[in-house]
């Protein structure tokens, strides 16, 4: 067999796609996994309670059967008072099985061209800087930005996608986008 036949052969060994609901059991025992039951008590997790993520930037990584590896979504906030639309991103998770195989880089690239590819302007985190550094994520737009309830705020990172989008936003970010319907809610809260 030819260098080039066995290179073809081989079937990746994951790939993103969008989150379904037929994803979202599995997507809740990952976070579970990944983070722990104080997840549901973030300032971030204040922010998505009860809204969906925002239209077409939900993703999951699948493993080559098709289970549910990583997991990431991006969700509609507004900037203070002004009420400028941004994105927030999270949770980033990856099952602990995939650690270091290069999977939540794969999601956040993903993440991050389909919010530019939309029209979306900006992005922000609460995360580690060192990791999200790589993906142009720093502390350094966001001093006059606040999460609503505890955080830390060197962990508080924003990514322009277009230039000066943060130019002159202050404030503390609010809720925006879809909001999940009752039923919905329940089942979620049941995952």
């Amino acid at each position: 067999m030819e260098l080039a036949e066995i290179a073809t052969a081989v079937e990746p060994a994951f790939f993103v796609t969008a989150e379904t609901d037929a994803d979202i059991a599995a997507r809740e025992a990952l976070l579970d996994r990944a983070m722990g039951p104080g997840r549901r008590r973030k300032s971030s997790e204040k922010l998505r309670r009860g809204r969906r993520p925002s239209e077409g930037l939900a993703f999951v990584a699948r493993d080559a059967a098709g289970a549910v590896a990583g997991t990431v979504r991006l969700w509609d906030v507004t900037l203070g008072e002004g009420g400028r639309p941004a994105l927030l991103l999270g949770p980033l998770a990856v099952d602990p099985a995939w650690k270091n195989a290069g999977l939540g880089s794969a999601l956040m690239r993903h993440a991050i061209a389909e919010a530019a590819r939309l029209g979306h302007a900006a992005i922000l985190l609460v995360g580690d800087a060192p990791y999200y550094a790589r993906f142009g994520f720093s502390a350094d737009r966001t001093g006059a930005l606040a999460m609503p309830g505890p955080y830390e705020r060197h962990r508080f990172l924003a990514l322009e996608l277009k230039p000066g989008a943060l130019d002159g936003a202050e404030g503390v970010l609010k809720a925006a986008g879809r909001r999940i319907g009752t039923a919905a809610l329940a089942l979620a809260g049941a995952a």
